[in-house]
């Protein structure tokens, strides 16, 4: 019963340890933002605290041995809990008009980029492993490729958490903003699919020399698993996104943001509970949602949501970020290998300047706006690493390579936090990028569809199938089903037609119009709102992810 009623207080003391570094945390970033010292990041502050609190508990005496910090600080259990948010948060706020006219060119580096990152790290790595061998500082066969391989898919994952704070406390061009934000929003997706990917082929047994059937086996997992998780991810879209549309829930905005809060939490535990990558079901949640449930959500409801998922998304990075480092010092298996560390350092560079520069050569020949050289440069410095690294790392520390490989990542995210992330203020002015410029919005940014009540079909097939079919089944918005779809899917056209659309047809104007009915409206008060109302840019930071498709509410008139 004493041994219960210790454990009982050490958790309480450890748990309020924790709280203690965040306020801490907040605090400290709270006063150095009012002397205007941007030198200091959120991430790099909790990470510092983190291993000040690390520092003190080996310093003090303890009577409970080594392993108590394992047994109280699960890391499932912390990311289970702090990166749904983070990552759902940063797809969610995502500006789409932006990253849609950006998208080839964010896919490109988030797929083709992150893959080739993860080879050239992985094969300048594994030319340092064999440096290691030569000078008897490693035995042959320790490291072998697909370790190396592994620690370049883990490397490859830049930080949306460390990225999205740095561009909005810089308000960097937009542009910059939806290429670099966007592609380390889908990357962290990529790495996580490569690195189950090489774990599976190691699993069989392929270590040392290639193995043909179990290298497609893999590449057909990691295409398998990318797309299931991303299905999943569309499917809780679907399922908020009808309930959303067919109850009255926005005449509660409290229960319309639980229940949205909560299935977007459950496509991630519900992938990870199916075998599959709760990030990246998360992710693409995120982006569908913002594109289509946010359509029927009420007004208070949109800042609600955008709220709580912003404070979660900052709360979650402190906490992870604290506990990298208390990691850092705490843990009992760290392996420090010298010139595999160097490798590291060495090859995140590389790899990063390959895929950026010889990408961004090969994008500007068919890019109508090109992407400069400045953005170039500042894009292959801001490669920050963070929470999804981190949790790929410590996930498997049960062999000495596998200890390295965290150990090392630690020692990455420290120096692009604290080095690279204090550095940028300085890049930022020195290759002259123009910043403090996301406040102003410029009437062409606005959706075609928004500015004429028409469909815009510049966005080619895609675009016209999402407003004639899946807008109209998933929202208020967009042109009638039975209007879109041939007569023999009435039935289906009737069940998924907006209640509101028919109620606003019969009563004509009796009720509340939906957003369906005042696109032009909208449009009007956003382009009002643009040129002299600059009370609004509160409201339209929490609702930048709408994609400009009238779901901001509009205001209302008077009769």
């Amino acid at each position: 019963m004493s041994g219960t009623a210790t454990q009982k207080q050490d958790s309480a003391m450890l748990i309020l340890g924790v709280v203690g570094v965040a306020l801490v945390t907040i605090l400290s970033v709270w006063k150095l933002k009012q002397f205007k010292y941007r030198l200091i990041t959120e991430t790099g502050g909790a990470m510092f605290y983190g291993m000040l609190v690390g520092l003190l508990v080996r310093c003090l005496p303890l009577d409970r041995g080594d392993n108590m910090e394992t047994e109280t600080f699960d890391p499932e259990v912390l990311f289970n809990l702090f990166l749904p948010p983070i990552i759902f948060h940063g797809a969610y706020t995502l500006n789409q008009k932006r990253f849609i006219g950006n998208l080839g060119s964010v896919l490109t580096f988030a797929i083709l980029g992150t893959t080739i990152s993860c080879v050239t790290i992985g094969a300048c790595v594994y030319g340092f492993t064999r440096l290691m061998v030569l000078l008897g500082q490693a035995a042959d066969g320790d490291f072998c490729l697909t370790d190396c391989l592994l620690f370049g898919a883990i490397m490859s994952a830049t930080d949306p958490v460390a990225v999205l704070g740095l561009l909005s406390e810089l308000r960097v061009d937009r542009d910059l903003h939806a290429l670099l934000f966007g592609e380390s929003v889908l990357n962290d997706a990529v790495a996580i699919v490569l690195t189950h990917a090489i774990t599976t082929y190691s699993q069989m047994g392929a270590g040392h020399i290639f193995n043909p059937p179990a290298f497609f086996l893999s590449v057909g997992y990691f295409l398998g698993l990318l797309a299931s998780s991303f299905l999943l991810g569309f499917i809780f879209t679907v399922i908020t996104a009808l309930l959303t549309k067919f109850t009255r829930l926005c005449e509660n905005p409290l229960l319309e943001t639980s229940v949205f809060f909560l299935l977007s939490w459950s496509s991630f535990l519900s992938a990870e509970a199916s075998g599959l990558s709760g990030i990246v079901a998360v992710l693409f949640c995120g982006l569908s949602q913002a594109r289509y449930t946010n359509h029927n959500l009420s007004s208070e409801g949109r800042t609600r949501t955008s709220q709580l998922f912003e404070v979660f998304n900052f709360l979650g990075e402190i906490f992870i970020f604290s506990y990298m480092g208390y990691v850092l010092l705490m843990f009992p298996h760290h392996v420090f290998k010298a010139l595999f560390i160097t490798g590291a350092f060495l090859s995140i560079f590389v790899s990063r300047a390959c895929h950026i520069y010889s990408f961004s050569f090969l994008l500007n020949l068919g890019r109508t706006t090109k992407i400069p050289r400045s953005f170039q440069h500042f894009m292959m410095f801001a490669g920050f690493r963070g929470a999804v690294a981190f949790s790929l790392a410590i996930r498997d520390t049960s062999t000495e390579v596998r200890s390295t490989i965290l150990t090392t990542t630690l020692l990455l995210v420290g120096f692009t936090i604290w080095v690279l992330g204090t550095a940028a203020d300085p890049m930022l002015r020195r290759l002259k990028i123009r910043v403090g410029v996301d406040a102003d919005e410029n009437p062409e940014d606005l959706s075609l569809e928004v500015a004429t009540g028409r469909p815009d079909t510049s966005g080619g097939l895609w675009h016209r199938l999402d407003y004639k079919y899946l807008k109209p089944a998933l929202t208020h918005c967009g042109p009638p089903l039975t209007d879109s779809l041939p007569q023999w899917c009435g039935v289906f056209a009737r069940l998924f037609s907006s209640p509101h659309v028919q109620e606003d047809e019969e009563q004509l104007g009796e009720t509340e119009p939906d957003d369906s009915t005042l696109e032009l409206a909208n449009t009007e008060n956003q382009l009002g709102s643009i040129g002299g109302d600059s009370g609004s840019a509160h409201q339209e930071d929490l609702l930048e992810g709408d994609l400009g498709l009238g779901t901001a509410p509009a205001p209302a008139r008077e009769a």
